[in-house]
């Protein structure tokens, strides 16, 4: 998802989705978040970034405009 990343441990990292990708990773860092993959556009309005949380687990937050909750409930 992330052109050009560097894997996390293990190679692989869970993106939760959020309506806003700057706001959610701003928030982070107030909560004591690191940013191991800066923001950035992968196409077709999807942005994705990666933080580190204050344990050192990495996770990431994925903008995606396509997606819709309800097509899939």
């Amino acid at each position: 998802m992330v052109p050009d990343g560097t894997p996390g441990p293990g190679g692989t990292v869970a993106y939760w989705g959020v309506p806003d990708a700057a706001i959610a990773i701003k928030r982070l860092e107030t909560l004591g978040a690191t940013v191991r993959e800066p923001l950035q556009a992968v196409g077709e309005g999807i942005r994705v970034a990666a933080v580190a949380d204050p344990f050192g687990n990495t996770f990431g937050v994925i903008e995606n405009p396509h997606f819709s909750v309800e097509k899939v409930r």
